[in-house]
C-alpha cells in the first residue's frame, strides 16, 4: 500500500507571534519554522504502519517556496521514501491546496492519504474535507486512533458523545488529530540519510491548477492584552462592575 502525506511549514508552535508593522500578517522574517505538529503526527503514523509491513511506499507532499524543502527533509529523515515540492510564491488557500494534493494523487495513486486536521498558522481545517469531496472518496477526520483491516480501515474519532468509530472502504482519506501518536526524536543518523533521499521540484505553474486567492485578508492585528483582575468584596460591586463594563 502507497500512502500520501501532506505537510505545511508554518511557524513553529513554540515561536512567539508578532503581527506585522503594517497590519497586512503575521511576521515570519527571522522566526523559527518547523512542520505543522498535526502534519508531522501524520507522517509518523504512516512511518509505524509501515513498519509494521501494512504499508510499501511513502511519499510526502508540501507547498510553498525552497524553503519548504527543510520540512520535507525532515519527513524524509522520520522514514518517508520521497518527497515532492509543489513550488510557489503565492499564498495557497484550502481549495487550491486540495486540488493540487489530487493533481499528485491521481499521479501517484496511493491507497491512503493522511494529513494533520489543521495547520495552526490559519486553523482552517478545511484541506482534508475538500480533498476527500474532489477525490469522492471516503474520509475520516480527527482521527485518534487508525487500524488498518484486509478490506480497510477503521478510524476511530473523539466527538462530543465520546468515541466514534468509522470504517473506510480504500482509497480514502484520514485527517488527524493530537492523540493519534507522538513523533519520534530525529536521529542525526537519519537525518544524513534523508540528504540521499529523492526530492522532486514540481512547479505549480504546470499542473494547469488555479490557485488565486478567494479570500482577501483586509487587516490583521494582535489581540488586546488581557487586564488585570480585581477582588471584589460583596455581590454589589460585581454587579456595579459589570454594569460600568456594559456587560448587563
Amino acid at each position: 500500500m502507497k500512502i500520501l502525506v501532506a505537510i505545511k511549514r508554518v511557524v513553529d508552535y513554540k515561536a512567539s507571534v508578532r503581527v506585522k508593522s503594517d497590519g497586512s500578517g503575521v511576521e515570519t522574517t527571522n522566526v523559527k519554522m518547523s512542520m505543522n505538529p498535526f502534519d508531522e503526527i501524520a507522517v509518523e503514523e504512516a512511518v509505524r504502519l509501515k513498519e509494521k509491513g501494512l504499508a510499501t511506499e511513502i511519499i510526502v507532499i508540501s507547498i510553498g517556496n525552497d524553503a519548504s524543502q527543510e520540512v520535507l527533509r525532515s519527513a524524509l529523515a522520520m522514514g518517508a521514501d520521497k518527497a515532492i515540492l509543489i513550488k510557489t510564491d503565492m499564498e495557497v488557500q484550502p481549495l487550491a491546496a486540495a486540488k493540487i494534493i489530487k493533481k499528485i494523487a491521481e499521479q501517484e495513486s496511493p491507497q491512503l492519504i493522511i494529513l494533520g486536521k489543521q495547520a495552526i498558522d490559519t486553523d482552517n481545517n478545511q484541506v482534508g474535507q475538500m480533498l476527500a469531496g474532489l477525490l469522492n472518496w471516503p474520509q475520516g477526520t480527527f482521527a485518534s486512533k487508525i487500524e488498518l483491516h484486509d478490506n480497510g480501515l477503521s478510524v476511530t474519532r473523539e466527538i462530543d458523545g465520546g468515541l466514534e468509530t468509522l470504517f473506510l472502504n480504500l482509497p480514502a482519506v484520514v485527517t488527524t488529530d493530537l492523540r493519534l501518536n507522538e513523533p519520534r526524536y530525529l536521529s542525526l543518523p537519519n537525518i544524513v540519510q534523508a540528504k540521499k533521499k529523492p526530492l522532486t521540484t514540481i512547479s505549480a505553474d504546470t499542473l494547469d491548477i488555479d490557485i488565486a486567492s478567494r479570500i482577501k485578508t483586509l487587516h490583521v492585528a494582535a489581540p488586546e492584552k488581557r487586564r488585570s483582575g480585581v477582588r471584589l468584596a460583596t455581590a454589589k460591586e460585581l454587579v456595579d462592575k459589570l454594569h460600568e463594563a456594559q456587560v448587563i
